[in-house]
């Protein structure tokens, strides 16, 4: 009943009342972007929503758009401002998600709604992440460090997946803001995740070097007998 019915209803009723009750803060926090970062004031791109539907996610922007000589942008971070990396670190860059709530296409407390370039580098088990809406919130707080590999990411968002209830949603926030504390103090925003696509293209790399390396020593193996 609470997954499939109230938590609906508490996801419209919580972020109806925190985005007019955030509403100054808001206000502040698209002032101090434009000056400091100039226009626009929200980063958008494209996400995986629920049932794998795409959806825009929207975000108070952390980034300059300094290009190099060429045109390009600049790597993500060279373009962290301080500011950038404290409205991360904080995650008030994720406000504007409230909005998403609202509208249904996210929930409080989910799996992380990834890009949609990450789809093709899913794990056949990490889907079922996808069959729920995604959160504001991710599960992976119950780890109660401030970073996690993507294995650890997925691990707590396939269990919160098979496991959604009231009390685990109440679990995911405590932690969550448990650790928000950590985060700010040691400048979380600025820690360097690779991309889902560059670590599993890594890994792939490794996995073909490492299935050489095995050809070569059977060979070898083989021809000294």
């Amino acid at each position: 009943m609470y997954k499939h019915f109230f938590k609906r209803l508490l996801d419209v009723f919580l972020s109806l009342i925190a985005i007019v009750v955030l509403s100054p803060l808001y206000l502040v926090l698209s002032i101090c972007v434009l000056i400091g970062m100039g226009y626009p004031i929200l980063f958008s791109q494209e996400r995986i929503g629920k049932n794998g539907k795409t959806f825009k996610l929207y975000k108070f922007r952390s980034m300059t758009n300094a290009k190099d000589e060429s045109g390009n942008l600049l790597p993500e971070k060279e373009r962290l401002t301080k500011f950038g990396i404290w409205l991360r670190s904080s995650s008030l860059d994720e406000l504007p998600e409230l909005f998403s709530i609202l509208l249904g296409k996210m929930s409080f407390v989910g799996p992380r709604p990834l890009p949609v370039y990450y789809d093709p580098f899913f794990l056949p088990n990490e889907r079922e992440r996808h069959s729920v809406r995604g959160g504001l919130i991710p599960p992976d707080g119950l780890c109660g460090e401030e970073t996690t590999t993507w294995e650890e990411q997925f691990e707590y968002e396939i269990y919160y997946v098979k496991n959604i209830s009231f009390f685990l949603d109440c679990k995911v926030i405590f932690a969550t803001f448990k650790i928000l504390f950590k985060r700010v103090k040691n400048n979380y925003g600025a820690d360097d995740r690779p991309h889902l696509s560059q670590y599993r293209a890594d890994m792939m790399a490794r996995k073909e070097d490492l299935d050489k390396e095995q050809a070569v020593a059977k060979e070898v193996a083989t021809t000294e007998k």
